[in-house]
């Protein structure tokens, strides 16, 4: 399996877009988020997997699940709402099956799973344990299955879930954090203090969508989680205020497509981003952003995307620098 440090980490005009969160070192910041690429497999002849940043394939969980019924998926205004129901093979499946294909890819594979208690967290981390993962994604925060949610919404299970998981498993891991909190601040410290490399903001934020003629709702789960540009003002809140207030590295998701999107996510606080839903309506979306990235480092004046991380001044700390520049 390939590792970021066996791949260049400069790219055009010696701009370095290597990152750290962590333990866990990426060649560059641009992920794909888990449940929006399939397995790889299934956009292997579209993107060139080794180029990414790193690969997030659909969550895993510890039995297979049927997901959600019909209708799972509904467009709404600039976004997707989606009940999908963690819909998998199981962890048994994925092993004997799609690990060797993600293994024979060379591509860095950040493995998703899920569980409905702190014992399914720990043993599909245990089953995991010796496949050398290059890193492993905690969705404690998946609203649209029964007690999926309740480790991303409180701090004590959310710290429950990493120190456990980081007790038998030596791999990086990232924790996905759910924005339909009070503070998600609180949830990322616990996590930080639990032992995790780094913190995903976000996963989807809860929504509904209605059928008024036949006063009916749109999903058959009737509430679903909200991805694509509608929540991108959300992502960059929830970003902003955990970096503000935990010193844990923030990959962001919410809502990016463009450059722009992915440097505004950068500034505010994140040192990688996964992209999501574009992936369905763009599938080269991602290279786009990497063949874009050295252009928009160089036009902040840096030689790699790490000084740029955190750079956000707001607006009293921009009033600060004026005073202080005009005082000389």
């Amino acid at each position: 399996m390939a590792t970021a440090l066996e791949h260049p980490i400069s790219t055009e005009n010696q701009i370095d877009l290597s990152v750290q969160l962590g333990r866990l070192r990426l060649k560059n910041p641009v992920m794909v988020a888990s449940g929006t690429f399939g397995y790889a497999k299934e956009m292997a002849q579209i993107v060139d997997l080794c180029s990414l940043g790193g690969i997030l394939p659909k969550t895993i969980t510890r039995d297979s699940r049927p997901g959600n019924a019909p209708w799972r998926t509904v467009e709404v205004s600039a976004g997707l709402l989606n009940a999908i129901g963690l819909d998998n093979d199981g962890i048994d499946y994925f092993i004997d099956n799609h690990w060797p294909y993600l293994q024979s890819t060379g591509a860095d594979i950040v493995v998703s799973i899920a569980g409905k208690s702190h014992e399914d967290f720990v043993y599909l981390a245990q089953r995991l344990s010796h496949l050398g993962l290059f890193a492993l994604e905690l969705n404690v925060s998946c609203p649209n299955v029964s007690g999926g949610i309740d480790f991303g919404t409180d701090p004590q299970a959310c710290y429950k879930v990493v120190s456990g998981v980081r007790a038998v498993i030596d791999c990086p891991i990232l924790t996905k954090l759910t924005p339909n909190v009070t503070s998600i601040a609180t949830i990322a410290k616990a996590a930080y203090e639990a032992g995790t490399d780094a913190v995903t903001c976000i996963n989807t934020v809860l929504g509904m969508s209605i059928d008024w003629r036949r006063r009916k709702p749109m999903l058959a789960n009737t509430v679903g989680g909200i991805s694509g540009p509608a929540i991108k003002p959300i992502a960059l809140r929830c970003v902003h205020q955990v970096a503000s207030s935990v010193p844990v590295p923030i990959v962001g998701v919410g809502g990016i497509a463009t450059i722009d999107d992915l440097m505004e996510f950068i500034v505010a606080g994140a040192s990688a981003i996964q992209i999501g839903t574009a992936n369905y309506y763009d599938p080269l979306v991602s290279t786009r952003l990497i063949e874009q990235l050295p252009s928009a480092v160089r036009e902040l004046g840096y030689r790699s995307i790490r000084e740029c991380v955190r750079t956000l001044q707001l607006p009293n700390q921009a009033s600060s620098q004026v005073k202080s520049t005009g005082s000389k």
